[in-house]
């Protein structure tokens, strides 16, 4: 029993050290295996799991991974990751979803042995855009901000320099899931690791702008 209450008290503690407090998180279609190690979450990402919507394809899924917190308003996310792709498809990033309609995941997306920052935005019908990256590097940050009716989607190489990639519709003054999501369509999963993951608010635009004129 005193194994097991200090097991607890270990794993509540970890979790609260956690950046953004992951034991106030929830899943969306938990993984079997998953862990919390510092500043880390570490997940084995279940395999044959994806997210997209008729688009090309014809069919729907909506079935990875996700680890999230509700928010509502404008707000900045920044998380670092890190993937042991294996298989085509495997990829790993950030996700902003409203609904099944209506959500944005972006990330590394492993496709014929080269690394891609892919963004797929869905509303009613998903759209992908693909940036080939130099090399295969180790990790890659990424920054997403929430503007009024759109996100704004930065990726970099060494966490400092930002280059944007994506400027994308998304419907405002509706509460969001902001997380970390991973799918492995094609494979059998990969470890995929997320460090570092911060939401922080951003004053209402159009409040600001009412502010300065009276």
């Amino acid at each position: 029993m005193k194994g097991i209450a200090a097991l607890g008290v270990s794993l509540l503690f970890s979790l609260a050290s956690f950046g953004q407090k992951l034991n106030s998180m929830e899943w969306f279609n938990e993984p079997d295996s998953w862990e919390v190690s510092g500043e880390k979450l570490i997940m084995d990402v279940t395999p044959q799991t994806d997210y997209w919507r008729i688009t090309h394809y014809g069919f729907t899924v909506d079935d990875g991974p996700f680890c999230y917190s509700q928010r509502g308003g404008e707000f900045e996310v920044t998380v670092k990751i890190t993937g042991k792709y294996k298989t085509r498809f495997d990829q790993m990033g950030l996700m902003l979803r409203i609904d099944e309609e209506n959500w944005i995941k972006t990330g590394v997306e492993y496709v014929d042995g080269k690394y891609n920052y892919s963004t797929v935005a869905t509303n009613g019908h998903s759209s992908w855009s693909v940036i080939t990256l130099e090399g295969k590097p180790e990790s890659v940050w990424i920054k997403a901000k929430r503007r009024i009716d759109a996100v704004e989607i930065y990726y970099s190489l060494d966490g400092v320099k930002y280059q944007m990639s994506n400027l994308v519709y998304f419907p405002e003054k509706r509460k969001a899931m902001v997380g970390m999501m991973a799918a492995s369509p094609d494979g059998d999963g990969f470890k995929a690791i997320f460090e570092n993951f911060k939401i922080k608010h951003l004053p209402d635009e159009r409040r600001v702008k009412w502010l300065e004129e009276n």
